[in-house]
């Protein structure tokens, strides 16, 4: 495009209004809006159907592409695999089968499946009334969930990551997207050529997906390579950032050179960060989202309200009426589809996740697009259907955090169950590194099956807001006590952690089976090695031990410190980091990372230097 064609004036425009936006709804952040809500209404109040001041152009349109494409490559990378729950051998068929009704994936393939024929059936009473020919666009049309929506609305409340219901909603609209897009792929493939050999394309992506998995875990793998990524990792290089962005381009491109619609390469490549990240994570995934939520995304979500046409759907007729109809049976089928969830949730957490999940938005507007293309939807019905998913999204994330119960808003607490002599210093040690800490001791003596004990445990356990707990320790004095808080905390309370001290090796499996991490005197001092080796110094200089040694707890106060990279802070030779926590992440202090405002630094060494590096950043500049 000639340069003098180019203007960054409507980006400018745009960019405003991104920061704008959130500090605009911060006063009324207690309704649940959400802040894409807000820059979708921002978009149409400067957008074609408002004041007219900024047009789609070259640069707006290719930002905003990539930032839906964007988004999706996020939405992928939010799937934690090593948080959803699996089936494993020696379970008996009860556990097998409550297991499997907790499975995210079976619960949102269950669910997609029960929407997509309300859909159908909807399709065809929108067809006996005049206003689609073709029910099964209309089916896809009413199938899908805005993933843009959750994905964010999720993350805005700690939802992602480990936490089971945000998993399971999360999972639920991924399946309805990726299933949507595959659908409408084939259903354009076969409508313009009929059932050929290009419907074999899709499967192609999925082979190439496989493929770098594979290759890129072989790689992982590889000492010499990871020492070179490490030695990259620098604030000029971020090679991690960078090689995130390549596969994620090296995806859509090939999605696209198949013909197939580019948000699904985007999707399998944020999937296979995802995979080969594991714990390592944390970092990358903040700066990844710093330049999603704090780029890309808004000029999406801004330019779907820019490009919103009133004035064609007001020329149809009886508008409102269409308009009503449609969103009635857009939440309905969802609602109904959504009762699969009361296999795993409460009611109000069914309500709250089918809420959600009714938010639609760039998806339909594109399949609807598509629609219109091949005939099969008129000009008016697609106004329609974008005035459909922008009430949607609008409503569904408010109703959300009406529906939602406040448990599932701050589940970061940890308990511990176990004897008073063992459990009360663990409880100083973190309650010390600044965590939520709950202490239930001493729990009467039961042996394992005892369903009497069993139920007085799960109910004193349940009395401590359980399900508001993200990690449950098992210390009690016998084993078979230990295995029963396990059971109870994973099969009752679907607790995501659980950590077990045991005694007998011979037990590891069932603990195992039980969905606990185990630590035993047999293995505790190759886990303390194994901790020191990958860098939690702190072991070697023992603060409890030691009176001229201090462990503590600081947050990074002074603006003047705020930016930096770890390395330039000025922490004295003798202080070690062993932690940083961020907005309830933890991260793994490393020379390059990039300090923030209210970081929490738990450092280590001796009193006087701590105290100074305490003082340090406690200054308010």
């Amino acid at each position: 495009m000639p340069g003098s064609e180019l203007s960054f004036v409507p980006l400018l425009v745009v960019i405003a209004l991104s920061f704008i936006v959130p500090v605009a709804l911060s006063p009324v952040r207690r309704l649940g809006i959400p802040v894409v809500v807000g820059e979708i209404i921002a978009g149409i109040v400067v957008g074609k159907s408002g004041f007219d001041l900024v047009q789609q152009d070259f640069v707006l349109e290719v930002l905003s592409v990539f930032g839906f494409a964007y988004l999706m490559f996020l939405s992928g990378l939010e799937i934690d695999f090593s948080g959803l729950p699996s089936d494993r051998r020696g379970l008996r068929a009860s556990r097998r089968r409550d297991r499997l009704l907790r499975n995210p994936f079976v619960l949102g393939g269950a669910m997609f499946v029960l929407t997509a024929l309300c859909s159908l059936a909807a399709g065809f009473y929108l067809r006996w009334l005049g206003v689609v020919s073709q029910p099964f666009i209309m089916a896809l049309v009413l199938s899908t969930t805005s993933l843009g929506v959750v994905a964010p609305v999720l993350k805005e409340r700690g939802l992602v990551g480990s936490n089971t219901y945000g998993q399971t909603i999360l999972v639920a609209a991924m399946i309805a997207d990726f299933v949507t897009i595959l659908l409408i792929s084939g259903y354009v493939l076969m409508r313009g050529q009929g059932l050929t050999v290009d419907l074999l394309l899709i499967l192609v992506l999925l082979l190439a997906f496989l493929a770098t998995y594979r290759l890129a875990a072989r790689f992982r793998g590889h000492l010499p390579a990871q020492r070179l990524m490490h030695a990259l990792s620098t604030a000029t290089s971020q090679i991690r950032v960078r090689g995130s962005m390549a596969v994620a381009l090296v995806f859509i491109a090939l999605a696209e050179s198949l013909g197939i619609e580019n948000i699904i390469g985007a999707f399998l490549a944020g999937v296979i960060i995802s995979l080969l990240s594991g714990q390592e994570s944390s970092v990358l995934r903040e700066k990844l989202d710093a330049i999603g939520y704090g780029f890309l995304i808004p000029i999406f979500f801004i330019m779907v309200g820019v490009n919103f046409d009133l004035p064609a759907l007001l020329a149809s007729n009886s508008p409102w009426t269409m308009v009503a109809l449609l969103t009635a049976i857009a939440f309905g089928v969802k609602f109904v589809g959504g009762l699969v969830f009361r296999a795993a949730f409460d009611w109000r957490e069914t309500f709250a996740a089918s809420a959600l999940l009714s938010s639609r938005l760039s998806l339909i507007i594109a399949v609807a697009t598509i629609g219109v293309q091949i005939g099969a939807i008129s000009p008016a019905l697609d106004a329609a259907i974008i005035l459909v998913a922008i009430i949607t999204c609008t409503l569904s994330p408010i109703a959300f955090a009406r529906l939602a119960p406040r448990r599932h808003r701050t589940a970061n607490r940890t308990l511990l169950v176990g004897s008073g002599h063992d459990v009360d210093p663990l409880a100083r040690r973190l309650r010390r590194l600044g965590h939520d800490v709950e202490t239930l001791t001493d729990i009467g003596p039961g042996a394992d099956g005892d369903a009497a004990s069993r139920g007085q445990v799960s109910e004193r356990m349940r009395a401590l807001h359980i399900k508001q707990t993200k990690t449950v320790i098992a210390m009690a004095d016998t084993d078979a006590d230990n295995l029963q808080i396990c059971r109870i905390a994973r099969e009752v309370y679907a607790v995501p952690k659980i950590v077990a001290w045991i005694r007998d090796p011979s037990l590891n499996q069932r603990f195992i089976d039980a969905g606990a991490l185990v630590v035993n005197p047999a293995f505790s001092k190759l886990l303390i090695l194994e901790s020191m080796a990958l860098g939690a110094h702190g072991f070697a200089q023992g603060p409890d031990d030691d009176p001229d040694q201090e462990i503590r707890v600081i947050k990074l106060q002074n603006s003047w410190l705020s930016g930096r990279e770890l390395k330039q802070l000025g922490v004295p030779e003798g202080v070690s980091v062993l932690r940083i926590e961020r907005r309830g992440a933890v991260l793994e202090p490393e020379p390059g990372t990039i300090a923030q405002a209210n970081d929490s630094f738990t450092v280590s060494g001796p009193k006087e230097q701590v105290y100074s590096v305490a003082r340090r950043f406690a200054r308010r500049w």
